[in-house]
């Protein structure tokens, strides 16, 4: 733990601090979206955060690793211990390097993976290089997704659909096979669910679709390797304020605007809000006895299943 750490940890906290509220300012931008420039800027470092050495030793991968709920799922890795890899598209790479010098920050090592989830291929490699880089692989968080709202069902391209799959659902089963063959007892997979995977999105059917599929196979993964120490766990956020909503391709600046408004708490998540879930599952003082969850972090709304 470094000097800065260990000073963050004697700070004292403040649980009332006020997270932003919409109105936010009409926004949009070009995909994949990036986090510098949406305002106001998602809040990932976690100040009020108190580490306790959970992951200490372990080694990462998390996949959109460079903003929103990944960047802050990382930096708090790092924060309890984790050295981390993160993937990352071309067009992040801005976004990445903050990423890594957040993570440096924390005294931990972070290696830069920079590629596109849907290339099978990539898959593999980013967990043999993460192996390779730090000599094995503990925990394994398939975030990085793709979205783009529509009017109605006849407005979904083929193209856009094989987009969302191949980048939700089809990558986190590539890079669960290719990273449990490396994984040890006491290792941890956790994946990014939504609200819409439980509750559905009419303005969102193939994102949704992807969604409650990542829910059906993480049960699914979580039964087959138990066997093997494995826990295997999914994350349902809510209304989260990351750059994947103003760079929604059917997400206008109004709608931007008013984005989380509508759930009982009045507003979006910030990304630091859900960072301590991975933490949790990822933790085996915490999490131990826990596989096979969908863990709904979602701002009021409640849900069966």
């Amino acid at each position: 733990m470094t000097s800065e750490t260990k000073e963050k940890a004697k700070a004292p906290t403040n649980p009332s601090r006020p997270q932003p509220k919409p109105p936010f300012p009409k926004q949009h931008q070009d995909k994949p979206g990036i986090e510098s420039e949406l305002e106001p800027r998602p809040r990932y470092q976690a100040e009020d955060y108190r580490p306790a050495g959970k992951l200490r030793g372990k080694a990462a991968l998390v996949t959109g690793g460079d903003s929103g709920i990944g960047r802050a799922v990382a930096v708090l890795f790092a924060r309890e211990g984790a050295d981390v890899a993160i993937g990352y598209l071309p067009e992040e790479k801005s976004d990445a390097e903050e990423t890594r010098q957040a993570i440096a920050a924390e005294g931990r090592q972070c290696l830069l993976l920079e590629g596109d989830l849907t290339d099978a291929k990539f898959c593999d490699a980013i967990v043999d290089k993460t192996v390779k880089k730090f000599g094995k692989l503990d925990i394994l968080v398939s975030n990085a997704a793709h979205q783009n709202r529509k009017d109605s069902l006849d407005d979904l391209t083929d193209e856009e659909l094989e987009k969302t799959f191949a980048t939700n659902i089809l990558a986190y089963i590539r890079l669960a096979r290719a990273a449990i063959p490396r994984m040890k007892p006491g290792s941890s997979i956790i994946a990014t669910s939504s609200v819409t995977g439980i509750l559905g999105s009419k303005a969102l059917p193939d994102y949704s679709a992807t969604k409650g599929a990542i829910n059906a196979f993480t049960k699914t993964l979580a039964q087959s390797v138990v066997d093997k120490g494995i826990r295997v766990n999914a994350v349902a956020p809510g209304p989260v304020w990351t750059p994947l909503n103003p760079a929604d391709e059917g997400a206008s600046p109004e709608k931007v605007a008013k984005f989380g408004s509508d759930v009982p708490m009045g507003r979006p998540a910030q990304p630091e809000e859900l960072a301590p879930s991975y933490v949790f599952l990822a933790s085996n003082a915490d999490s131990s006895y826990i596989t096979g969850i969908v863990l709904q972090v979602m701002g009021g709304e409640t849900a069966g299943g």
